[in-house]
This record gives C-alpha cells, sequence and structure tokens, in this order.
C-alpha cells in the first residue's frame, strides 16, 4: 500500500512540473493530499494564494465554491476541482432567487456573504468573508448600515456577539460542525482536562460558550503555535488534526469525536489528483464571465477590508 502510494506521489510530482501546476489543499482534506500540495490553508489563504498564482494549472484540492472562487481571482489559469462531486451544503441553501427576496425586503442593507457560498450568491453581495476576517470587516462596514449575512446562521451569530451588528441571519447551516455537541465537548474535556478547546464559529452557539477560544482554522494553527499550552481539543473538521500535528510536533492535538468529518472534503485522494493533472479525471472550472465580474467586487472588498 505504501509503494503504491510512494509511486501516487511521485506520478503527481512529475504531472506536476509538465503541466506547469500548482495544488493548492484546504486542511480538511486528507493529510495524504495535504503533503503534495504546494500551499495548505483556510478558505483566506487559499484565495490570495489562488490570486497570486502564477502556474498555468490550479489543481485545487477543496471543494467547489473554493475553485470557483479561484477562477474568479485569477481567470487566465486553468482551475481544476479533483473531484467533481465535491460540493458544499451549506452553500446550497441560499439561492440566487432568495437572496434577491432577501434584498428587497432590506433594501438599505449591506450584504455580506460567507465566502461558503456559490459564485451566483457571491455576485449579488456587497463583500464577501471568510471565518478568518468576518469579524474584522464587519467592524469596518458603515456603522449605519445593516448587515445581511448569508448563508451560515452560526458564523453571523457569533459575528454579532463580537460587533454588536446588527444583523439579518440566513438559517444556513455547516452539517458537519453540527455534529459537535456540548455532550461531546463535555466529555472530550473530561478525557484531556489540561488541554485547551479550540472551536470553529460554525459551531452552534452553545458549543462556542463551552470553548477557551472560537478561531478559523488558520486561526487555531497561528493560536497552537503560538501558545505555551502542550495539549490542544479541536472543534473542527479532522482533516486540520494532520496540519496541526505537522506544524507542532512536540504538542498533542484530540479531536472532539472521531465522527466530525466533511464527506466533500474527503472524496479528495492522491487518486483523483493524479487523474486531474492527467486530463482524464477531474473538472475544469469556469464562472460565467458576467457573474464572475459581479462576484470579483465582492471578493476584492473582502481581500481589502479583511487584509490582516
Amino acid at each position: 500500500m505504501e509503494k503504491n502510494m510512494s509511486e501516487l506521489r511521485d506520478e503527481i510530482a512529475a504531472l506536476k512540473k509538465e503541466r506547469d501546476a500548482i495544488i493548492l489543499a484546504h486542511t480538511y482534506q486528507p493529510g495524504e493530499v495535504q503533503d503534495c500540495a504546494d500551499y495548505v490553508g483556510d478558505s483566506y489563504g487559499l484565495s490570495v494564494a489562488a490570486r497570486n498564482a502564477e502556474a498555468a494549472v490550479i489543481v485545487f484540492c477543496g471543494v467547489r465554491f473554493m475553485a470557483e472562487t479561484a477562477a474568479i481571482l485569477n481567470p487566465s489559469r486553468s482551475v481544476i476541482l479533483p473531484d467533481p462531486m465535491a460540493g458544499c451544503p451549506m452553500a446550497d441553501m441560499i439561492t440566487p432567487e432568495e437572496l434577491k427576496d432577501l434584498k428587497a425586503k432590506y433594501p438599505d442593507h449591506i450584504v455580506m456573504c460567507y465566502v461558503n457560498s456559490t459564485a451566483d450568491v457571491k455576485a449579488l453581495s456587497d463583500v464577501c468573508c471568510t471565518s478568518a476576517n468576518a469579524e474584522q470587516i464587519a467592524r469596518r462596514l458603515p456603522a449605519d448600515r445593516g448587515i445581511i449575512f448569508v448563508p451560515d446562521q452560526y458564523l453571523g451569530s457569533w459575528i454579532m456577539e463580537r460587533t454588536g451588528r446588527e444583523m439579518v441571519l440566513w438559517n444556513g447551516f455547516c452539517p458537519t460542525h453540527l455534529y459537535i455537541t456540548p455532550d461531546l465537548l463535555v466529555a472530550v474535556r473530561r478525557a484531556h482536562p489540561g488541554a485547551k478547546l479550540l472551536i470553529h464559529p460554525e459551531a452552534a452557539n452553545d458549543c462556542r460558550e463551552l470553548a477557551d477560544a472560537v478561531l478559523s482554522t488558520g486561526g487555531m494553527c497561528d493560536y497552537a503555535v503560538a501558545n505555551s499550552c502542550s495539549e490542544f481539543i479541536i472543534a473542527t473538521e479532522n482533516g486540520l488534526l494532520h496540519t496541526l500535528r505537522k506544524q507542532n510536533p512536540g504538542k498533542s492535538f484530540f479531536p472532539v469525536s472521531d465522527t466530525i468529518i466533511c464527506p466533500n472534503m474527503k472524496r479528495g485522494s492522491l487518486g483523483s489528483l493524479r487523474d486531474a493533472l492527467r486530463g482524464t479525471g477531474g473538472e475544469h472550472v469556469v464562472v460565467e464571465d458576467e457573474t464572475a465580474k459581479q462576484a470579483l467586487r465582492s471578493i476584492e472588498e473582502m481581500l481589502r477590508l479583511g487584509e490582516r
């Protein structure tokens, strides 16, 4: 098995050079995919990496909305999604028609959309955000205007708690983060009493209240490196544990449960990555010109207001 994995890694490296490709991978991807990537990060970091990519081909190991964002930010590059079936249930929880209806009800509100949304929804929004920069962006929006936030009600409620901004929240959510429950958190704390508990803002409010820190995946990585604690409980998708363990070999990281898995992120594999580079698999992701033009404005506004 390991020999086959080694052969796949070698083949991927050769194909990447042959195709003039860059491999971007989200921290929720399987560990072996992360290990083949040129850049591994959260949605914000991946957006910046995609915008700055100089390779002819961007192979995006993530889900569809991420590949769409890369295609919008760097339209002169070919963007390939290794598994065309890798979608995002949260992104599908609001349609452009539903957002248009919401905007009609609140015509004076600014529309702020989470990056976990389709290109069509981004095109109807004023500013995009990631969990890493959502609070900062909300604080920088005009104070005399309300905000429509879509699609994640939990990230939206966390922004409201942190900023006191008036927000109209859509009722979307991440199914994977809702597997995290207070009972699970109490149990894992009991098992690891000395560990810091870090949780993602996509988790429900009653779970966030039990954590030591509420952070994006990138924020969790920064926190773990900087904090003197040697043990951490990670309340987000379990793929992040691979990233954290590589970055912090002297520290211990524990999942809330082995069940906190995103099935779409776990569709990634070395085989699908190899086939995408070969041209025998994957999908060339293209966003219609007018949609891309409109969506680019909200993404660029995110990069401007959310600059770290």
